[in-house]
């Protein structure tokens, strides 16, 4: 429960960092007729946002996910190969795609992203962040809209 607490704090403190609305972060998402899912970030964008950037933003934010849980863990992974990641990498490799159709380009680009984002949130005040919204997820299962804004707000102003 600790390392989806991590991994839906990856996604959310990145998305918050871009710009985006982050509608809920939860760690018991509803049981749907879709994949089993342990954990759950809802994002929304500006209308003003570019194709361009909703592509980068959205490789970004599911890519921090398992970024956020290799950190907590201290297992370096590649999130390709991690099959509870698989959504999050299938989502940014199908993301990447108009920019890298060749699979190589694609793939050292996604493994670029995933440095950075190693690089960023292991890096203070970031994973104070990351942590934080970790610790109200653990003691609340759910966040909202103001909570997540309040909580990064303590950290990062």
């Amino acid at each position: 429960m600790e390392a989806t607490a991590y991994h839906e704090a990856g996604h959310a403190l990145i998305a918050t960092l871009l710009g985006g609305r982050v509608k809920s972060v939860t760690i018991t998402p509803d049981d749907d007729d879709g994949p089993r899912r342990f954990g759950d970030t809802q994002v929304h964008w500006r209308r003003s946002v570019s194709e361009r950037d909703l592509h980068e933003h959205g490789i970004r934010v599911a890519l921090a996910g398992p970024v956020a849980e290799m950190l907590y863990s201290g297992d370096p992974f590649h999130p390709g190969l991690v099959a509870e990641w698989a959504s999050d990498w299938q989502a940014a490799w199908e993301l990447a795609e108009p920019f890298f159709p060749d699979h190589r380009k694609r793939l050292a680009y996604l493994e670029e992203v995933t440095c950075q984002l190693h690089r960023q949130l292991d890096a203070e005040p970031h994973w104070s962040a990351v942590a934080a919204l970790a610790d109200h997820l653990l003691a609340h299962e759910t966040l909202e809209l103001e909570e997540v804004r309040e909580i990064v707000g303590e950290w990062l102003g």
